[in-house]
């Protein structure tokens, strides 16, 4: 029976790929890719004559109908522009009909952003929340980070270049000043992983350019009876410029939670998030 192939493609660095990706390429009728000028200088590189029909974001539902046509009689290789395909790539709608029509989907795995740059940020692996690429509209991209205000595990995400420093900026201003490791151009000629806080990584990344992969840490354990509402309380006091005994009144007012504890949260968050790094 025809098979779809999921074929993992290089970040960067064309030798990042496997045999057994090299040889699907070759054998399969046809190569389904997100990017066919980036998809062609890769098979020119190992010598792949295959042909290539776009596949992307702005003609996946349009190509659908014909792609699964192809698939009813001979093997279909997917591809995106790098990494894996359908991870935060074209793809997802593809599996999902093939599926449906009972066709098998058969991964070929390699090179992934995602796995490289938690591998290499030093902070904790597992677990880990993957939030793909990050909103771009301010509003959503505030409303979802403060939504993770208490998550404890791993956050990973994508981030455009030109919108890198409004996202850390969104990130401190909801999360604090965490750990992270902001990985660039990862294993390109201009890889970069910064490793230190947020604020850090605002003064460091003054121009950003490249491809970026954020991975941030995760929340600290709160005291008992301290909600994420609460925590979200005490950083907006802290904004404003409040005092402590202020701040713990007016989280215990809106939360209901209790003020020794509270106490103890703000005294965390200071620890955690010293004013001077507050944009």
């Amino acid at each position: 029976m025809p098979t779809l192939y999921l074929v993992a493609t290089p970040i960067g660095n064309l030798e990042d790929i496997t045999l057994r990706a090299l040889r699907v390429l070759r054998e399969v009728p046809l190569i389904a890719a997100e990017d066919t000028r980036k998809a062609r200088r890769l098979l020119t590189a190992h010598r792949i004559r295959t042909p290539l029909t776009s596949y992307h974001e702005h003609n996946k539902l349009q190509k659908l109908p014909h792609l699964l046509d192809k698939l009813e009689a001979s093997d279909l290789a997917l591809v995106s522009e790098a990494g894996m395909p359908g991870i935060s790539d074209p793809g997802y709608e593809l599996v999902r009909a093939a599926v449906a029509r009972g066709i098998p989907v058969v991964p070929v795995p390699g090179p992934s952003a995602l796995t490289s740059a938690l591998a290499v940020s030093g902070l904790p692996t597992a677990p880990c929340l993957y939030l793909g690429f990050l909103p771009r509209r301010a509003g959503e991209r505030r409303r979802l980070l403060a939504s993770l205000a208490g998550e404890s595990r791993t956050l990973l995400a994508f981030e455009a270049p030109h919108r890198l420093r409004p996202a850390l900026g969104d990130i401190l201003t909801a999360l604090g000043d965490r750990e992270l490791a902001v990985c660039r151009e990862l294993t390109k000629l201009h890889e970069e992983v910064f490793r230190g806080t947020v604020s850090q990584a605002q003064a460091h990344f003054a121009a950003p350019r490249g491809e970026f992969t954020l991975v941030i840490g995760g929340a600290k354990e709160m005291p008992q009876g301290v909600t994420e509402s609460a925590v979200a309380s005490l950083r907006a006091a802290r904004r404003q410029g409040l005092g402590a005994r202020e701040a713990v009144a007016q989280a215990a007012a809106a939360t209901g939670a209790p003020k020794r504890e509270l106490y103890r949260a703000w005294l965390k968050l200071r620890k955690d998030s010293p004013r001077s790094s507050q944009p």
